[in-house]
């Protein structure tokens, strides 16, 4: 579809030129005499950019980017970008990029109207290269900040909503909203899985702070040096490398929430730092002295039981104090079997659009055996095995082979009654060592940790005594 372009000129013989220099650079061109009748045809006509006189009778050009200034404030409220591939223009009723001309050129009345809207200011006689340059650039930042809103509707999309009828889910959303009202830091418990992030993002999106940045960081992922120079950034010079300032995570989710993904894994001499931090709202980034004081909601998250990590001194007392204000315990999916459908549902939904793949449905024989599925894996594991149904499905219909799902038999540990002091002793072991890998889900650098043991220890344990945990 070929651009519009809206000329408003009163002086007829140039618009004619305007139109015919425009229309040999590949767009379309409609013409208004005056102000009055470009507002009109902008309430009509799919305009993609407006070049606006400023000198007009009836209705100045001024008067006319005052108009669209309040005009655009009532539409923020509520417009929604649809999706549109190629090339975007603006829907009749909305407010284009706009360049001013005019003959009379002052640095005031160039101010005046870059503050009512207008994306450039060009003087008569116009120059078709400077025109061809300032309308491409018009248009391209229009383009892309449409991208940027339709990208923003679907996160908001994705994250407002937490599917499920499960009275526990309902209850907990139904908190969830009212917490997400306030600044107060949230704290989010539950097996690995079992949908944190995505309560974290619905919090922020459910808050007045939607509109601001949602950082999130993981803990575990990186060592302590590196985590704290993520969340804290560093002055020029802190480091051999560090050739320019850099801000960290806090600094960036300045307004908005940051949510701090497996905090149970932090490493207590940053447990300090960040609590010194969730007192004061304020830090310096390392290597530096200025302190940097930011507005942030803080959502954290964990699978550990804090309150045993904290009896055991593996986390900080006054910290878990700090964090547990309000505190979100999201249940496995096996304890909400009655979501699985509704949940199974909306991922298979949204993996065939992403995918581009035609309509697909589960047999009810997959949907029998999803009912009955232990999902240890929780809503990411049944998330994988839609995902997985779909790339692989090579018909209308899903059935139980192409989910990926093995059922596996109830765990059962030997009875070490009769055993030996000695036997009863490696029995014990053995036992805990494969119920600690199963709650870290084969990660053995987790288990080591949990145990108090080197992981190349903890290594050495399991090869010598054959120790198998069910994953």
């Amino acid at each position: 579809m070929t651009q519009k372009v809206l000329i408003v000129d009163d002086d007829p013989d140039i618009a004619l030129m305007l139109s015919d220099r425009i229309a040999a650079l590949g767009y379309d061109t409609v013409r208004a005499g005056d102000g009055t009748e470009a507002l009109e045809l902008l309430q009509h006509e799919e305009i993609a950019l407006v070049l606006l006189d400023l000198e007009m009778p009836k209705m100045s050009g001024m008067d006319v980017l005052e108009h669209l200034s309040q005009r655009q404030q009532l539409n923020d409220a509520t417009l929604q970008t649809e999706t549109n591939s190629g090339p975007r223009v603006s829907a009749p009723g909305l407010i284009p990029p706009i360049v001013v001309m005019t003959a009379h050129a002052t640095v005031t009345r160039a101010v005046e109207a870059m503050k009512c809207g207008a994306y450039d200011f060009l003087l008569k006689p116009l120059n078709i290269d400077h025109l061809a340059l300032a309308m491409g650039k018009a248009m391209e930042r229009e383009s892309l900040k449409q991208h940027v809103e339709y990208l923003r509707t679907e996160v908001e999309s994705r994250y407002s909503v937490i599917v499920g009828r499960n009275p526990k889910i309902t209850a907990l959303t139904t908190m969830a909203k009212r917490a997400a009202n306030s600044d107060a830091t949230v704290l989010l418990l539950g097996e690995s899985g079992t949908g944190k992030e995505l309560f974290a993002r619905s919090i922020h999106q459910w808050s007045p702070r939607r509109k601001h940045p949602f950082v999130i960081i993981n803990c575990v992922a990186l060592n302590d040096t590196l985590l704290e120079n993520e969340l804290f950034g560093h002055e020029k010079g802190a480091y051999t490398g560090a050739s320019s300032i850099q801000k960290g995570k806090i600094e960036i989710a300045d307004g908005g929430t940051l949510f701090l993904d497996e905090i149970g894994d932090m490493h207590q001499d940053l447990q300090v730092k960040l609590l010194r931090f969730l007192q004061d709202r304020e830090f310096h980034r390392v290597g530096g002295t200025r302190q940097v004081h930011v507005n942030i909601r803080v959502i954290a998250a964990t699978n550990r039981d804090l309150r045993q990590a904290v009896k055991t001194g593996r986390f900080r007392e006054d910290l878990y104090f700090r964090l547990n204000v309000v505190t979100f315990s999201l249940p496995p999916l096996r304890e909400r079997p009655d979501d699985i459908q509704s949940l199974a549902e909306m991922f298979l939904q949204r993996h065939i659009r992403e995918m581009g793949k035609p309509k697909m449905a589960l047999t009810p024989e997959a949907k029998s055996y999803m009912n009955t599925y232990a999902w240890p894996g929780n809503i990411r594991e049944l998330d994988n095995a839609i995902s997985r149904a779909v790339v692989l499905g090579i018909g209308p219909m899903i059935g139980t082979d192409q989910l990926g799902l093995t059922m596996l038999p109830d765990y059962k540990a030997p009875d070490p009654a009769g055993l030996s002091y000695h036997d009863a002793l490696e029995w014990y072991s053995c036992h805990i060592i494969e119920q600690t890998l199963q709650r870290c889900h084969g990660n053995q650098t987790k288990a080591a940790d949990e145990l108090g043991l080197q992981r190349s220890y903890l290594a050495r344990l399991i090869k010598q005594k054959n120790i198998h945990f069910i994953q």
